[in-house]
């Protein structure tokens, strides 16, 4: 059962050849690894209620959700695997090991289905993989489970990666709009423990915010500053959890005008602000997302805090419209209200009527959180955009002013100035309760913490 067929090994053309003697050599005298016996994952007893609500909603048919495959980063290196965000709540199974891997819901009657997990099992010692395979052998990659030892660990029966290519063909996830809409929907209300588990990813990412502050000496000293900044943050993330939940976005000073600035190349002046845009995400795969504005220099100068002070305002209206059966664009509204009035006062609008004022605002102020950082992206519109929010809802509210440096609509001192201020919240039975109140949010909290951290800073 736990035995693959033989494959030919994946080698690259600098690999040593290897004689008879040697494969007969390298066959024997291997003691016995087996994994502990109690091995069980942390949501292994979620995942079956995960299941049954999936094979409700698609009676008598046969469902199939793809962990993903590897893709090539460069000639024989491969990227880092995730498993997808539907098969890692399914199954919880989250390691780059399950490249490849399916879960197959097989109906079982009409109204019922049975899972199973259709897995690559560890390497034979009794032929050249394990110790040949660049891309799945032991000795390369690292041990897998065997199939009885991945049956204790996720509750799911187990089948050799083989068989899976003689089934029937089903509803594919990763093909079929409706399941991988069904799949969203279903994880748009997180249960307790996945409301810890962001919890955790949000405490990571203040630890890894504080790592930033006390770095900012060396990073404005270095020619790519934001580098160093986006270093620092990834540090915390691979040793608190699995890494980064999306690309840091580490902005200063006109970088923060654009959106998704993921170069990182610059280097940062004393005189400007960062935009810092990042989250840690959990072994479990659970992700923050938190920004942050942070004046280089420890201080704002009075332009940059009338930029802030605009953009946390919206945000505080957005935070007060979060409730159970408001309607999930209720909280963009308000903030963008605030802006729109904020730039008719500033001048740079006539009126604060009509929809002008998203030039410098550019999207919307927040979404969905959790396995993904734009999490339940397939979901319906009626289930998600336009629906309503309900108790267990994880989500983001973060304003954003993005004052471009060529922008003749703008008086010259507000041009090349970006500020967004993000947090994670969920909607709780009567409001919304703040993950990230750890970090500071109003100006003179800003300015205090980071004197703070940068006066106790190690160098």
């Amino acid at each position: 059962m736990n035995e693959p067929t033989a494959a030919a090994p994946r080698t690259v053309s600098h690999d040593l050849p290897v004689s008879p003697e040697f494969e007969t050599f390298m066959a024997g005298d291997w003691a016995a690894t087996p994994l502990p016996a109690g091995i069980r994952l942390p949501a292994a007893d979620l995942t079956g209620h995960r299941r049954a609500r999936l094979s409700a909603r698609f009676p008598g048919e046969r469902l199939i959700v793809p962990a993903g495959e590897l893709r090539v980063r460069s000639n024989d290196c491969d990227h880092r695997f995730r498993p997808h965000s539907a098969y890692a709540w399914l199954t919880g199974l989250t390691g780059e090991d399950q490249a490849g891997h399916v879960l197959v819901l097989e109906p079982d009657g009409p109204h019922r289905h049975e899972a199973v997990l259709y897995v690559r099992p560890r390497s034979p010692r009794s032929g050249p993989e394990f110790y040949r395979d660049r891309r799945y052998g032991e000795f390369w990659v690292g041990r897998r489970p065997d199939l009885d030892e991945a049956e204790r660990m996720t509750g799911i029966r187990c089948a050799h990666l083989e068989a899976y290519g003689q089934l029937p063909p089903g509803r594919d996830a990763s093909r079929d709009a409706g399941l991988a809409s069904a799949l969203s929907e279903l994880r748009l209300v997180k249960d307790a423990w996945e409301v810890g588990q962001l919890q955790a990813a949000v405490d990571h990412t203040a630890a890894g915010f504080e790592d930033v502050v006390r770095a900012l000496p060396r990073a404005l000293a270095h020619p790519r500053g934001e580098r160093w900044i986006e270093g620092v943050f990834g540090l915390r993330a691979r040793a608190e959890g699995n890494g980064t939940g999306y690309d840091t976005i580490a902005a200063s000073g006109a970088h923060a005008c654009t959106l998704h600035w993921i170069r990182n190349d610059g280097a940062l002046d004393a005189r400007d602000l960062l935009l810092l845009d990042a989250g840690v995400e959990t072994d479990t795969l659970y992700t923050a997302d938190i920004t942050r504005t942070l004046p280089l220099s420890g201080r704002f100068s009075s332009v940059q805090r009338q930029v802030y002070d605009l953009v946390l305002a919206a945000q505080e209206a957005g935070i007060a419209a979060l409730r159970p059966g408001a309607s999930f664009r209720d909280f963009h509204r308000a903030g963008m209200r605030v802006i729109a009035e904020g730039l008719a006062e500033w001048g740079v609008l006539k009126s604060p009527e009509g929809d002008f004022h998203r030039r410098y605002t550019l999207c919307s102020s927040g979404h969905m959180l959790g396995l993904d950082v734009h999490d339940c992206a397939q979901a319906r519109a009626e289930t998600y955009l336009d629906g309503v929010l309900e108790e267990g809802h994880v989500l983001t509210v973060e304003p954003g002013l993005y004052l471009q440096p060529d922008d003749e609509t703008l008086p010259p001192e507000l041009r090349g100035i970006g500020v967004r201020i993000e947090d994670d919240l969920v909607i709780t039975a009567d409001g919304a309760r703040l993950m990230s109140g750890a970090l500071p949010r109003t100006p003179e909290a800003v300015e205090a913490w980071m004197g703070e951290l940068l006066e106790g800073r190690e160098d």
